[in-house]
């Protein structure tokens, strides 16, 4: 099965039983300030699971991109990525524990869909604990659709539930695993046996924490998810998700370049695959390499793959022609011209798409070439030295981006040896820049996704203000490309020829901060694309909406407002709730777009 199959058939099959298709959401978090990435497929949804009506209805299936960057250091075993796509089925209030098992195991092994052996399948469900019961029912389930009670883990909650942090809805999950092992699959299931592969979690939010307590949640949700990539090697019999479709191309190219094969130096192979894959999409999304933030991830991910590239033999400017084999990987998905996502999304016409590719190419160049020159004086540094220092190590990785191993054997080929109170010293230095950059990554919230949707409701209403502001100062033309809210601003891109004037932002500032002195309210109505067009809506994303849509209206009345745009909200009831709006900077994102930052206080 290939990879376009999988996708077309899963969301073919939720379809079918009511399910509404909905797109992938951008790797960047809109509504969740928590996080650098989206990370799962249900991280777009959040205020639907706490409650927020879905235009789409209670039945919804996606194709999700995500970027986990809790795995990174994983990466190089045969299973673990940064980037991957999350194949999803949600039930918003309407089916619970038995629709859901039913319908993932049918799936599963229905000859209709993926037709897998049932006897190389096993679950694990929630064993209990003082916070909640031994999950019975969904055991039960199982066991009614013919799973041995010996192939039932009962694991605790570290292996067997799901929470957004301090607070926020939670819950008990099911997790189904396939045997890939040459040999029959045993009578037993043992979970910590690596041929026992996860390929799908059903969770099940049926509580709420808060202060350390938990209680049930009023509107109880499904939330599914399994990996395209994993389900892709099992389907087609690979031990190692890096020999499927998805990744060989670029493992091809590699060894082309390096004149190296995969068997042997699979853990480089892996790793530089993964990681300019992840670096290709997250560009693609607005992340630009920096110094901070996602773009610190984007730009980490790209230095450790021109390290890798180089411990080959990899000569310059492969970055680009790795980028040119992930664009024909997804070609027809992700990246091409004239076509439809495998979800039905029409993609943006050839003369836009091949600029971005083009700007996506110019980034990993400009990254390249600058750590290549950045490598070169941090591996002299080593050859001036003649002892290694902990602290060394540790600035020769932080500042100049050399992983503790490629030091290690550029010391030892000078007889130089790296002995184990340096390498303690290195390690405790690293843990405390680990602690530091987990701190800021999270952003500024401990309550989890609940609080920090209080936040967001502001920062993603104020958008909306500072959109009709400037298009009222700077023009019509000013269309939005994109947004993001983190826990201390919200940024906005738009289109835009030329740098603003300061009376020009202050005069938007002006704007904005005297609509939310007048405290209007906002209302929301849902309505086919063609009706919210009709009555004024703004909305630049056609290919990105469903058939119904929310339309947020900022003002008195329909036809009395400031305000009026399609958006998948939510938003604060009245705008006087924002406080003081203040324009933090005014910059450049890329050609003809640029970039605000903003502060509400």
């Amino acid at each position: 099965m290939t990879a376009n199959e999988l996708r077309k058939l899963f969301l073919e099959y939720f379809e079918k039983r009511g399910h509404k298709v909905i797109l992938s959401a951008s790797l960047v978090p809109e509504n969740d300030p928590t996080a650098l990435f989206i990370s799962a497929g249900m991280q777009p949804l959040v205020p639907n699971l706490l409650g927020e009506p879905h235009p789409s209805g209670k039945r919804l299936t996606s194709v999700q991109k995500c970027i986990r960057t809790d795995d990174i250091d994983e990466v190089g075993d045969k299973v673990h990525h940064t980037f991957f796509e999350m194949l999803g089925n949600w039930s918003l209030g309407d089916y619970f524990k038995k629709e859901a098992i039913e319908m993932s195991y049918e799936f599963l092994t229905g000859e209709k869909w993926l037709g897998l052996d049932r006897e190389k399948l096993a679950v694990s469900v929630f064993a209990g604990d003082e916070d909640a019961p031994f999950d019975q029912e969904a055991y039960d389930k199982w066991i009614e659709l013919g799973i041995k009670e010996e192939r039932i883990a009962k694991l605790p909650k570290k292996n067997n539930w799901w929470g957004p942090g301090e607070s926020g809805p939670s819950g008990p999950d099911t997790e189904m695993f396939y045997w890939t092992g040459k040999e029959l699959a045993p009578d037993k299931f043992d979970y910590k046996n690596a041929n026992w592969v996860e390929i799908w979690n059903d969770v099940f939010m049926q509580y709420f924490l808060k202060n350390d307590k938990y209680s049930p949640l009023a509107q109880k949700n499904v939330d599914t998810g399994m990996g395209l990539e994993r389900m892709l090697a099992v389907l087609n019999g690979f031990d190692d998700n890096y020999k499927t479709e998805l990744f060989s191309p670029i493992l091809d190219k590699i060894s082309d370049l390096s004149g190296k094969s995969y068997e042997g130096n699979e853990k480089a192979f892996r790793i530089i695959a993964d990681h300019l894959k992840a670096a290709v999409f997250a560009i693609s999304d607005g992340v630009l390499p920096s110094n901070k933030g996602a773009g610190y991830v984007v730009r980490r991910l790209i230095r450790r793959t021109i390290v890798k590239a180089q411990q080959l033999g990899v000569k310059d400017d492969f970055t680009l022609k790795l980028a040119n084999v992930i664009f024909d990987i997804y070609d027809g998905v992700y990246f091409s011209s004239d076509c439809y996502h495998a979800s039905g999304e029409l993609l943006v016409d050839e003369k836009a798409e091949r600029q971005k590719m083009n700007d996506i190419k110019s980034e990993l160049m400009k990254e390249e070439t600058k750590f290549r020159k950045t490598l070169k004086e941090g591996l002299k540094i080593i050859e001036e030295k003649n002892e290694a220092t902990g602290k060394l190590l540790f600035d020769l990785y932080q500042s100049f981006g050399l992983p503790l191993e490629i030091s290690i054997e550029e010391f030892e080929r000078r007889n130089i040896e790296i002995n184990d109170g340096t390498l303690e010293q290195y390690r405790g230095l690293l843990k405390e820049h680990q602690e530091l950059s987990r701190t800021a990554s999270a952003g500024m919230f401990k309550g989890g996704l609940a609080d920090a949707g209080e936040i967001a409701v502001k920062y993603h209403t104020a958008t909306h203000l500072l959109h009709q502001a400037l298009r009222q100062v700077l023009g019509d033309h000013v269309q939005q490309k994109g947004s993001n809210i983190n826990a201390e601003r919200l940024r906005f891109d738009f289109i835009h020829p030329d740098k603003m004037t300061s009376e020009q932002i202050s005069e938007v500032e002006k704007i904005v901060n005297e609509q939310i002195e007048k405290d209007l309210p906002v209302t929301m109505e849902e309505m086919t694309v063609e009706e919210a067009k009709k009555s004024g809506a703004l909305g630049f994303f056609e290919h990105k909406y469903g058939d119904r849509v929310k339309v947020y209206t900022i003002g008195e009345s329909k036809d009395k407002y400031f305000s009026k745009e399609i958006c998948g909200g939510p938003h604060v009831e009245r705008i006087g709730e924002l406080g003081h709006f203040k324009i933090k900077k005014e910059e450049s994102s890329s050609a003809g777009v640029r970039r605000i930052k903003a502060e509400l206080s």
